[in-house]
């Protein structure tokens, strides 16, 4: 198969008028990645493969999400909707340059997978001319019936033009096909539009097929795999069947879900070992988990880089740009954005950590705000190794905390505080040199450390 050269043609044209919004329906998202960022996930890629994306005239979203994925991608424009075969038709440029296999997919099934795709290649290199992927369906209504004698593919018959006995068969066209590139133009150009709405079927490629005395044979898959998004609530029924696949992979790879089903995944979800996540549990896209890690009830997770051994709620929100180091611990109604936390950093209690560096092994007390926003710019916060910031502290940014600083609790911090010093502050600053380690010697009862007798 490898050295076999494709073209996949995936037709992106249509509205979505049925989702009820202005999104192309394409674009419409299941675990956070749109439905074509899934279909071409699993088209073959790599050395003698290519791409051509068949868009709307008014979708060139389309073509610059088919772009981001796939920078070798082609777009071709259907200016007139007339017919599934008219749409493949539109890439004619990309087919004539004579592929061995054309795969021609819909960008609107994401659960399709790159074992499929590779199984529909594999009788054309046994001569065949086309093969087209059929589902055994609970319910067969509304879908295109295969026609068989044996294994060979007959006809494909839609649901309204079907015999009583034909609409008893639950063999069902998916829609997706393969074709040997060779003849793909010849049987294509063949097709006509002898029917009631005057559109070109590509279903109708398998009776030109049969004309010429070729082959066409059915490869199967499951239903799941082939569902295609019409409406909201066929979006909704892949998004479960795809939070499906997403934790079962997650499981299997180690990762303990404590109640699996009450947990969402992102299709880019990176697991390190041991992972374990209580329920209700949200990770959004962009996130990655090291080893070791344990993600506590009702935290909702964006854009973030966990780090080794790390402690996350309950009631946690990371909000993009957060980065927690090895052994960092955030706590119930935590909440972080655009903040670096280096090892052993504890921000236990009801804080907001926005554009924020703290070093390592530092300690943010419950209620701490490092207040970022002047209502014009958003400013840092920097905040030194092995800090302590009391309890319901505001860090007025721009401003610097050295290593060592202690922040009295309720304090108002607007100016930088030097390494190993006391800030105390209650409408007024005031910052004592030194105070640090006066307060850790208050800790020992006022006694300073005797100093060992020098030799």
């Amino acid at each position: 198969m490898t050295a076999r050269s494709s073209l996949t043609i995936v037709l992106a044209a249509g509205e979505g008028t049925r989702m009820r919004s202005n999104l192309p329906k394409v674009l419409h998202p299941v675990a956070h990645q749109s439905l074509l960022a899934h279909l071409l996930a699993a088209t073959p890629k790599g050395t003698g493969t290519s791409l051509a994306v068949v868009i709307g005239p008014d979708h060139q979203a389309v073509g610059d999400e088919a772009k981001r994925i796939r920078p070798d991608a082609l777009t071709f424009v259907q200016a007139e909707r007339l017919g599934t075969a008219h749409a493949v038709l539109a890439a004619r440029e990309a087919i004539a340059r004579g592929a061995d296999d054309l795969l021609i997919a819909f960008g609107d099934t994401p659960l399709i997978s790159a074992e499929t795709f590779a199984r529909l290649r594999a009788p054309l290199a046994k001569g065949a001319a086309i093969a087209a992927l059929g589902f055994r369906a609970a319910d067969p209504t509304g879908y295109g019936r295969f026609i068989v004698e044996g294994d060979r593919l007959v006809a494909i018959r839609e649901h309204a033009d079907a015999s009583a006995e034909e609409r008893n068969i639950d063999l069902c066209n998916a829609g997706l096909m393969a074709i040997d590139g060779r003849r793909a133009l010849a049987i294509l150009d063949k097709i006509g539009n002898a029917n009631s709405k005057g559109e070109y079927y590509l279903t109708d490629a398998v009776g030109v097929v049969r004309q010429q005395g070729w082959e066409a044979v059915v490869i199967e898959t499951s239903e799941d795999e082939v569902r295609g998004i019409n409406t909201k609530a066929q979006l909704a029924e892949a998004e479960s069947v795809m939070q499906a696949r997403l934790r079962k992979a997650a499981m299997e790879a180690g990762v303990t879900l404590i109640a699996p089903e009450t947990v969402y995944l992102s299709a880019d979800t990176v697991f390190g070992n041991d992972v374990t996540i209580e329920p209700f549990v949200v990770i959004g896209p962009g996130v990655s988990i090291a080893d070791g890690t344990v993600i506590h009830s009702f935290s909702h997770i964006v854009q973030t880089t966990l780090g080794k051994n790390v402690s996350i709620g309950p009631y946690a929100r990371l909000r993009p740009g957060t980065s927690l180091g090895d052994g960092a611990r955030i706590g119930n109604f935590v909440e972080t954005k655009a903040a670096t936390l280096e090892a052993g950093v504890k921000v236990n209690h009801l804080s907001y950590i926005g554009d924020a560096t703290i070093g390592a092994n530092s300690n943010i007390g419950a209620g701490t705000i490092t207040c970022n926003y002047d209502g014009f710019k958003k400013h840092k916060t920097i905040i030194g190794q092995g800090a302590f910031v009391g309890t319901n502290s505001s860090l007025v940014a721009p401003v610097k905390i050295g290593n060592g600083a202690y922040i009295g609790s309720g304090s108002v911090i607007t100016r930088d505080v030097p390494d190993d010093a006391m800030a105390l502050e209650r409408n007024q600053q005031t910052i004592r040199e030194g105070g640090a380690a006066r307060y850790r010697e208050m800790k020992t009862g006022g006694k300073k450390p005797e100093k060992k007798p020098e030799n």
